[in-house]
């Protein structure tokens, strides 16, 4: 039984699509919608750099704005609620899901090279999840 829809939103035209898709999911099964967004903390580009900690007040200023935009995105959607958190998306999504929640994410296309670069956070999630997935697939832009 589906005790809570959970969707991840990257603020893509993809993520709000998912968003609308999760939105009609929890009002048919009458469960509450959770909107998630992933911040990724900053990393050196070079092996060689030296690992800085980023200015704190800096970091809680991205924080804010995600979570104000997020709830902007969630505003229409009545009882919706926005977490902000930090770390891998693909990671961070699973680790909120339980077996109990459905867990909708956004399927962009990307070339081969891409995926192989870069990985699809919609294809962990799959794989990983220890719960139901709706990935919802979207056109690329032309």
């Amino acid at each position: 039984m589906i005790t809570r829809v959970l969707v991840g939103v990257d603020f893509s035209e993809a993520s709000r699509q998912a968003l609308d898709r999760a939105g009609n999911w929890a009002t048919q099964c009458q469960v509450p919608l959770v909107a998630m967004h992933v911040l990724q903390p900053p990393a050196p580009m070079l092996p060689e750099a030296q690992i800085a900690l980023p200015d704190p007040a800096w970091l809680h200023t991205m924080e804010d704005h995600a979570r104000a935009q997020l709830e902007s995105w969630i505003k229409p959607l009545a009882g919706a609620s926005a977490i902000v958190k930090w770390g891998s998306p693909a990671e961070e999504l699973i680790a909120e899901a339980d077996r109990q929640t459905l867990l909708v994410v956004a399927q962009v296309g990307h070339s081969t090279l891409e995926r192989l670069l870069f990985g699809s956070t919609a294809a962990r999630v799959v794989r990983l999840a220890p719960c139901d997935v709706l990935v919802v697939r979207t056109e690329k832009s032309k």
